[in-house]
C-alpha cells in the first residue's frame, strides 16, 4: 500500500510540474503579445503626433 501511495504522490508531483510549465509558457506568450500591441499602438500614436506637428 505504501508503494502505491508513493507512486501516486510522485505522479501528482509530475503533473504539478507539467502544469507549472504550461502556465509559464502561457504567461510568456501573453506578455509577448502585450509588448507587441504596445509597440504597434505606440508607433501609430507617434506617427499621428509627428504628422500633426509637421502639418
Amino acid at each position: 500500500m505504501t508503494e502505491t501511495s508513493d507512486a501516486d504522490k510522485e505522479r501528482n508531483r509530475e503533473i504539478a510540474r507539467n502544469e507549472e510549465a504550461k502556465q509559464v509558457t502561457g504567461s510568456i506568450r501573453v506578455s509577448t503579445w502585450a509588448v507587441a500591441v504596445v509597440v504597434i499602438v505606440g508607433g501609430i500614436l507617434f506617427t499621428l503626433g509627428w504628422l500633426a506637428l509637421r502639418g
